[in-house]
């Protein structure tokens, strides 16, 4: 049985095609339209998904849209009412949109796909808890969901057991930690719902100076349900985030692109701190409802990777499982494996170790389009390759790496890569400044041998996916200098022979050279600009930064 789950008309549009309860393919559709966060009716990543499944889409049993667009449609009318006449012009200008197409999903896919079949639709948060808990390992756990907004819920807290998802606790609209964390986030002259893991790494820069006046936005309680100040806040009725009355508050908002103080770094710390002690007990308060070991998280906020460290170490849980595309591409791939297991009530057949799910490229394509751009290359055998790249980056050339299938989600795991010398302390500046060109105060993560994190970290520890935030050992900073944040916390990816033996043999070889572990590893792509899919977004890349040399499979190009 083919299911097809789709995510579209908010943000992070995206694909995920299940077979007998088992993902073949998911991508984003940015990764093909090259437009960061796209979120238009996801044609690419559909396409995809069934080439790569090697179907029709007849052959597509049900397709699975990620939420109800017609309760999404009533939130937005009442608040509308209840907001007149301050909303007429956003009302106004959104309303074409939900005529012709977020209302239409199943004419859209007729139109579009020529698809005749079953179409279904799964309640936002559903399709986020579902992300999580039915990929996870755990048989039963507490599930919490955090974004912007679904339908009308912000946050909700669900628990899991075999294939059921029973939902135990509700915060509605206009009440939004995600929203709360992006009004901030625009105050702070960042784009929402792209830029709000800029703020996140700038909160290390500063302190948390103005817990006070943040208590004038959110009044929180001992479970963790919160209610905002709306007289602060205007995204019910403008696209403006914010009122007048938060400049009065905190100061006058940072236009974009200007100089960030200190004022503004400590504005980012009070909002990451406020943040995380809300989730922390949001968290406490679903240990306490399940008495479940274990917890799933999914939704944006669930990629705030600072708030994730505290929960993994303050926690009550024992276990806990992040979804590693945790925005709305993940609802493609819940809504997908909700239908399969909690609608059919199909058994669970599926753990998610790794996230190589979107396209892949052969040697011979790589080579043709190599040949076709009359590009200079070496073609190198596993080993010499290996052998190559390891030294080079030892030599601290940085080396743009393109391998196997695309990652699905925000992170790049080894096969879309960017990769460096952690150890090099000129590293970071360097690769922000002539690679990514991206802001100053960004931090890079490192990618660790699995077997070495107890060096690193102190503890031994098993982080795939790099949404999990861990102190380094102080003793061990400077070995990954480039790739730790100013607090000395870093991002960690662990890497295992049996998730990506490529990767693995790389960073084993560095190891042998420089003695250190690790590599630090960014994502394939400039700022502005959704990580490469092709080898032609690859090469375009390199080309245009200060990325010394190219890898394609098993060409080596080479910027000289």
């Amino acid at each position: 049985m083919y299911i097809l789950g789709i995510s579209c008309y908010f943000h992070d549009s995206a694909a995920s095609l299940i077979k007998d309860g088992v993902p073949i393919a998911c991508a984003e559709e940015e990764r093909f339209s090259r437009i960061k966060h796209d979120n238009s009716f996801p044609m690419n990543a559909i396409d995809y998904c069934l080439k790569e499944a090697g179907i029709d889409v007849n052959e597509v049993d049900i397709i699975v849209f990620y939420e109800k667009p017609f309760l999404k449609f009533d939130r937005i009318l009442q608040t509308c009412v209840q907001t007149f006449p301050k909303s007429f012009c956003v009302f106004y200008e959104a309303l074409p949109q939900w005529l012709t197409e977020k209302l239409r999903i199943p004419s859209i896919l007729k139109k579009n796909l020529g698809y005749n079949g079953r179409v279904w639709f799964v309640e936002h948060h559903k399709s986020h808890a579902a992300s999580a808990f039915l990929v996870s390992p755990f048989k039963d756990a507490a599930i919490l969901t955090i974004d912007a907004i679904g339908e009308w819920s912000s946050t909700s807290i669900h628990y899991g057991k075999e294939n059921n998802i029973r939902t135990l606790k509700v915060i509605n609209f206009p009440h939004s930690l995600g929203l709360f964390y992006s009004t901030i986030t625009a105050y702070l002259g960042f784009r929402v719902l792209n830029d709000e893991y800029k703020v996140m790494g700038l909160a290390a820069w500063g302190e948390p100076k103005y817990i006070e006046e943040f208590k004038e936005l959110i009044e929180v309680k001992d479970d963790g349900s919160f209610k905002l100040n709306m007289e602060y806040f205007t995204y019910t009725h403008k696209k403006k985030m914010f009122s007048k009355k938060l400049e009065d508050l905190l100061g006058p908002a940072r236009e974009p692109e200007s100089e960030i103080t200190q004022r503004h770094m400590d504005i980012a710390a009070t909002l990451q701190k406020v943040t995380e002690d809300v989730i922390l007990k949001m968290v406490r308060y679903a240990h306490k409802l399940t008495k479940s070991e274990n917890l799933c998280m999914a939704g944006g906020v669930a990629l705030n990777c600072v708030a994730n460290g505290r929960i993994l170490m303050e926690g009550p849980f024992k276990n806990v499982f992040i979804q590693p595309a945790s925005s709305d591409a993940g609802g493609s791939l819940g809504a997908a494996m909700y239908a399969y297991n909690s609608i059919l009530k199909k058994p669970r057949r599926y753990v998610m170790k790794d996230v190589y799910l979107g396209p892949s490229f052969t040697n011979i394509q790589i080579k043709n389009f190599l040949d076709s751009m009359s590009i200079e290359y070496e073609k190198l055998e596993e080993r010499e390759l290996i052998s190559r790249v390891a030294r080079l980056l030892a030599d601290n050339k940085i080396v743009g790496w393109f391998q196997g299938r695309m990652e699905f989600g925000p992170r790049a795991l080894g096969n879309r890569s960017i990769l460096a010398n952690p150890s090099n302390p000129k590293m970071k500046d360097v690769i922000n400044e002539r690679v990514k060109h991206r802001e100053w105060f960004r931090p890079f993560a490192p990618s660790i041998l699995l077997e070495d994190t107890k060096k690193y970290l102190g503890m031994c520890v098993e982080a795939p996916f790099m949404i999990i935030t861990f102190e380094v050992k102080r003793d061990r900073i400077r070995e990954i200098i480039s790739a730790t944040h100013i607090d000395g916390t870093a991002r960690i990816q662990t890497v295992s022979r049996e998730t990506n033996r490529l990767f693995y043999e790389l960073i084993k070889e560095f190891k042998n050279i420089t003695g250190v572990g690790a590599l630090l590893n960014t994502s394939f792509n400039v700022r502005g600009e959704p990580i490469v899919c092709s080898p032609r977004d690859a090469y375009a890349c390199f080309k245009n930064t200060a990325m010394d040399y190219l890898v394609l499979g098993n060409y080596l190009i080479s910027k000289k």
